[in-house]
């Protein structure tokens, strides 16, 4: 950690030593890491960057561990050149980063599991967890299971069965709580108060917030070293999106990309969208929601990096789109017959809320456009059950498919 700073308040600008602290002990703001950034400018450059495995620690001076202890195949996902869904949405440069096939748990949550774990080695936690909508307790369970930590995973208990399972096949304790994700987040910071655990998005949330950022180099790099006129990204408790502008203004500040950094907008579903009903009044913090949606893993009620996603997005010149829940769902099926790709409700969110953005002409079709899928539509597939079409029963011979199926169609002379 030779080119850590330590931590700062987001809020006072207090600072503090890289420690497991999480809040300002002045005004209760948010910690987060600061690097020395003249330094890191005189090592880094991209090609040693490309040079090294496609990881997210590849980018590792710029992050906030001593040396990597899991993730070691996380991150570098694709970038996807979306050029059917493009036509359909009418734009003539889209891409997605497809976090859907993030490794080991298929969401964006093992760039900062794999940062916040390797932390908690790091500070000597014994016991790792984390409060979590499904996707988190994933990622959690598993590098828990790799690096051999003792686990618990906190969730609401009426999550989806997928994300259960999903947690629960690494051999975690795995705690249901009765109520919301705010009501699980609560009752995990009193934990880790009083039992001393490593909580990767309470106690460690300074350092887990920093693999999200991970995300914004890799779409920098991918693009060519360049910046895209926007970019959407969905938001739940508001870690992504501000780390996302952290990660391309990190590369500008170090010398690796030119030019403007992109536009980035807020996608939320309208059963929870504390952000973006902030940003339509002009507030600064968003007001908590009780959450009623079906996009689960974007159900958080209380954002605790809301305030930071609303000054974000005003500072690029931004803005925010809510989607109702089958907006959600046309929106999967669309990218999935498009492009091949089958997403959970937050990338339906994100894909459903850049359609918005276009009709409301804060995109132009001219420009290009960076959507941020961060999880796998196999992890909530029962969402879409009821809007695919059933499988056609036939026998087993040929004439049963001629019968029922090749009467439809023309045979070729």
């Amino acid at each position: 950690m030779k080119f850590v700073s330590g931590l700062t308040c987001h809020l006072c600008g207090a600072t503090y030593p890289a420690q497991a602290l999480w809040v300002c002990s002045e005004c209760l703001g948010p910690l987060e890491v600061t690097y020395d950034y003249a330094a890191i400018k005189k090592v880094i450059s991209r090609s040693a960057i490309e040079s090294r495995p496609r990881s997210l620690w590849r980018y590792l001076e710029l992050l906030p561990v001593e040396s990597p202890k899991t993730g070691f195949n996380s991150g570098f996902t694709p970038l996807v050149k979306a050029e059917r869904l493009a036509h359909e949405l009418g734009l003539s440069e889209l891409y997605l980063k497809d976090d859907s096939v993030n490794h080991p748990t298929f969401s964006y949550k093992d760039r900062v599991v794999a940062i916040a774990a390797t932390r908690a080695v790091e500070l000597g936690f014994q016991v790792f967890g984390c409060a979590s909508t499904g996707n988190l307790a994933n990622s959690v369970s598993a590098h828990a299971a790799r690096l051999g930590l003792p686990c618990y995973v906190f969730i609401p208990n009426d999550l989806e069965p997928n994300k259960i399972l999903g947690s629960a096949i690494y051999g975690p304790h795995v705690v249901a709580v009765e109520g919301n994700y705010d009501d699980v987040n609560r009752l995990c910071t009193q934990i880790a108060d009083r039992y001393g655990w490593g909580f990767a998005n309470i106690n460690l949330r300074s350092y887990y917030a920093e693999g999200a950022k991970t995300m914004g180099f890799e779409v920098a790099e991918q693009l060519g070293w360049r910046f895209p006129d926007h970019l959407v990204s969905p938001v739940a408790g508001g870690t992504l999106l501000p780390r996302i502008f952290k990660g391309l203004r990190e590369f500008r500040d170090v010398g690796l990309v030119e030019g403007t950094l992109p536009r980035i907008h807020a996608a939320q579903p309208t059963g929870s969208a504390p952000v973006i009903r902030a940003l339509e009044s002009g507030a600064e913090f968003p007001d908590p929601v009780k959450p009623n949606t079906i996009a689960k893993s974007l159900a958080i009620g209380n954002p605790a990096d809301g305030f930071q996603v609303i000054k974000v997005v005003k500072e690029t010149g931004g803005s925010g789109a809510m989607v109702t829940d089958d907006e959600i769902l046309d929106a999967i099926q669309l990218l999935a017959r498009t492009e091949g790709i089958f997403t959970e409700p937050a990338g339906g969110t994100t894909i459903a809320a850049t359609q918005a953005l276009i009709k409301r002409g804060v995109i132009r079709s001219n420009e290009s456009v960076v959507i941020c899928i961060t999880g796998n539509g196999y992890k909530s597939a029962e969402v879409m059950r009821d809007r695919v079409a059933a499988p056609t029963q036939i026998g087993r011979s040929l004439a049963d498919f001629d019968r029922v199926i090749g009467s439809r169609l023309k045979v070729p002379a």
